[in-house]
């Protein structure tokens, strides 16, 4: 109850508003049973093209969209430049440096680079695909139901494939243009969505790497094969 007797609002969960249930091998398994993996895509500098360059990638371009089969998302992300740990490497290397003209050089470069970067509000660009797979008729109809979807080991290898097998194809395509493409794993899309939903907060605290974790972890009966066939069995 409030101050006046008024009653006081509801506040959602993270886990209510973000609309993923797991992060599993490098795929998001989303609370309506759809598989998602992320590419990274290089750019390209279309201004320094020649006309004749510029009109092939165009065209090729076309031609790629066209001949999908399956929808895709395309996403760009511009954020402040980091180059914490490229600094943090240097520092290293310039403390145990014996020559002293080379290690006054190497401190006065990171303090160079680390002024700079503040002065100058650097910005770094990143492009990213998302490609998704639909959910199969029972995944669906249990998100429907507001529950989360249940698959054994098994089913989520079977959906794997069918979500690499597009994959091949968005990295042949952007390919054929002349784009390079990587994909993300588990870690480093666990990276780019905490910093997607905290953006000041990621530029000051980093993550911990999944493999250094010591305690224990609150896993999703998603990829759980007893809850999947304790549930089969009810039906």
């Amino acid at each position: 109850m409030g101050i006046w007797g008024n009653p006081q609002p509801q506040v959602s969960s993270t886990q209510e508003i973000l609309k993923f249930a797991e992060i599993h091998d490098g795929i998001i398994i989303t609370k309506t049973g759809e598989l998602r993996a992320i590419l990274m895509v290089s750019s390209i500098n279309f201004a320094l093209k020649s006309e004749q360059e510029q009109t092939a990638i165009i065209f090729a371009y076309q031609n790629f969209l066209n001949s999908l089969e399956f929808p895709i998302q395309i996403m760009m992300q511009s954020k402040k430049l980091d180059l914490s740990n490229y600094l943090a490497s240097l520092k290293k290397i310039g403390q145990v440096q014996t020559n002293e003209l080379l290690r006054v050089q190497t401190l006065d470069y990171i303090d160079f680079v680390g002024r700079l970067i503040n002065i100058a509000n650097i910005m770094d660009k990143k492009f990213y695909v998302c490609i998704s797979f639909a959910a199969p008729p029972k995944m669906s109809q249990s998100a429907a139901k507001n529950e989360t979807p249940k698959i054994t080991m098994q089913e989520f290898e079977t959906y794997k494939q069918e979500l690499v097998q597009r994959i091949q194809v968005i990295e042949s395509g952007l390919g054929s243009i002349g784009i390079r493409c990587a994909q993300l794993g588990s870690q480093q899309i666990i990276e780019l969505l905490y910093g997607i939903y905290n953006p000041e907060e990621s530029s000051k605290e980093k993550l911990t790497q999944i493999d250094n974790l010591t305690s224990q972890v609150v896993e999703s009966a998603v990829l759980n094969p007893e809850e999947a066939a304790k549930s089969g069995e009810a039906k």
